[in-house]
């Protein structure tokens, strides 16, 4: 356990956590974000059985809770413990994912839980079709609960007619995508275990940049509303977009109740080196389709970052985030799609309330 302190009792193994020698790409530690004082399941606990379809199904502490047990998870063999068994999840995947879908199924498999896989939305019924409500009722009967993604922003709502398992939202058109952001935050808390503590307002934070349309683009809309929880560690907000309004009323009322200074930009260029952490993205399912957004604002090494910025990227990119960044201590965006596995058996094992199969030893209360 290094410096961090005791983590796992003696009888527990952890897993090798160094990144390949060659690499100089930022992995943080997760045993930082662990500490020396147990993890609140009490928190962890008011998450059973309920669905997940927004950030704002999570306050702050649920938030920091799970990524502290993520952290348990990823340093620790959880496997023996089977904290799913006997659990089916469906991954109804209505729209085309690689990252998301295959590691909420991961975690699923990881603890021992079984997998009802759908993805693509011409193997089911909706070819035919069915309503969203039709196979929400049968979900029923065939799973313990249902994740999914859908092209409309409605579908959520439509599903839910009939559907009385939990859901969770793993992006939906235009709106959220909740789970990323809560991977996001768990990127950023091992990287800065300290945001896990509210800063007092006297002291400066952190200058964050949204290179992207937060009201187009959902998740970044759900990593910018999962930041305003931690309202109190930022300082400034800085969306950079070609568009002229790239948050939409709502957001832009959620940040003006936040109380965090703000400021929008067309160009990169204009703040690139005085932001600490920088979010992007620039496709968005619009009209059926996708686009690439904010395409004339791009990132690469010779982009005048600050020496201790970091760059966060939900995947898949495009051109606006070169590789030649892939190799430094800017990216954090790796680490992010490493821990997303992590972060979704934390979920899960809240959703399904299983802490009951933790050994002995570990430290929760």
């Amino acid at each position: 356990s290094g410096d961090h302190g005791p983590i796992l009792p003696a009888n527990q193994s952890t897993k090798p956590l160094e990144p390949p020698a060659e690499t100089r790409t930022l992995r943080p530690d997760p045993r930082g974000l662990l500490g020396d004082h147990p993890i609140d399941l009490n928190t962890l606990k008011q998450l059973a059985h309920r669905s997940i379809l927004s950030v704002k199904d999570f306050d702050r502490k649920s938030v920091v809770e799970l990524c502290r047990f993520a952290a348990l998870l990823e340093v620790m063999e959880i496997a023996p413990y089977h904290l799913l068994d006997g659990k089916i999840v469906i991954t109804a995947f209505f729209e085309a994912s690689t990252r998301t879908r295959t590691s909420f199924e991961s975690a699923t498999l990881r603890l021992d839980g079984k997998i009802i896989s759908i993805p693509d939305a011409a193997i089911t019924g909706v070819k035919k079709g069915e309503s969203l409500g039709d196979i929400g009722e049968m979900f029923n009967a065939y799973g313990d609960l249902v994740i999914m993604r859908h092209t409309e922003t409605d579908a959520l709502e439509r599903i839910r007619n009939n559907l009385r398992i939990p859901l969770v939202n793993a992006g939906n058109g235009s709106g959220e995508h909740p789970t990323q952001a809560l991977a996001d935050w768990y990127a950023l808390l091992k990287w800065k275990p300290e945001l896990a503590v509210a800063k007092r307002k006297k002291s400066k934070g952190l200058h964050l940049g949204i290179m992207g349309t937060p009201g187009s683009m959902r998740a970044v809309k759900s990593f910018l509303l999962m930041s305003l929880l931690f309202e109190e560690n930022f300082h400034r907000i800085s969306v950079i977009s070609e568009m002229a309004d790239p948050l939409g009323p709502e957001l832009r009322n959620e940040i003006e109740a936040a109380g965090i200074e703000f400021n929008e930009s067309n160009s990169i260029g204009e703040v690139v080196s005085d932001l600490d952490v920088i979010y992007m993205n620039s496709i968005a399912h619009l009209g059926g389709s996708y686009h690439s957004l904010d395409s004339q604002n791009k990132l690469d090494e010779s982009s005048p970052l600050k020496e201790n910025a970091v760059i966060m990227h939900p995947l898949a990119r495009l051109s606006e985030l070169d590789t030649s960044l892939d190799e430094t201590r800017h990216n954090l965006y790796f680490s992010q799609a490493h821990g997303a596995v992590f972060a979704r058996q934390a979920l899960l094992t809240a959703l399904f309330d299983r802490f009951d199969r933790l050994p002995d030893g570990i430290p929760v209360a």
